[in-house]
């Protein structure tokens, strides 16, 4: 289990932050919420994949969310599907997605940073940095994917 010592460290879920979380994820995959109340109950960045496919899935039109289907043997959707040319998301789509993941997970995400954010493996690594509070990779920020820089 691989805990993910994010900046504001995962507490006890009080008993307003379910319904809160079912009321934004309502229009996502059922494992998203899942995903988003384990994570926030544990901290453990094992559940990130999970919120992050299920955040992207519900503004991603219907005929291209197949291709954010695990694959027959179980692997995650792949971290090489860009964002705009295989997904169709556009700049305000983006924004939407930012405001609900803000919404979902503790971390905020800035213009700057979300520019830089061309594929599906892009926003794993940069959303996992950000929760363990470690630097964004150099080469994320040079458009490829990469893990964490110092990842402890």
């Amino acid at each position: 289990m691989t805990t993910s010592p994010f900046v504001s460290s995962p507490s006890a879920l009080t008993p307003l932050d379910e319904p809160r979380l079912r009321e934004a994820l309502k229009r996502c995959p059922p494992a998203t919420l899942e995903a988003a109340l384990a994570f926030r109950a544990t901290g453990d960045s094992a559940h990130l994949p999970a919120i992050i496919t299920g955040v992207i899935e519900r503004f991603v039109e219907r005929s291209l969310r197949e291709k954010l289907a695990p694959s027959a043997d179980g692997h995650a959707a792949s971290g090489e599907l860009r964002l705009i040319q295989d997904l169709g998301l556009d700049s305000l789509t983006m924004m939407e997605i930012v405001i609900l993941t803000e919404d979902v997970l503790p971390v905020t995400i800035n213009n700057d940073e979300l520019r830089h954010l061309r594929t599906l493996g892009d926003l794993h690594v940069f959303l996992d940095c950000k929760l363990r509070g470690l630097p964004l990779p150099p080469a994320l920020l040079a458009q490829s994917n990469s893990a964490c820089a110092a990842k402890s």
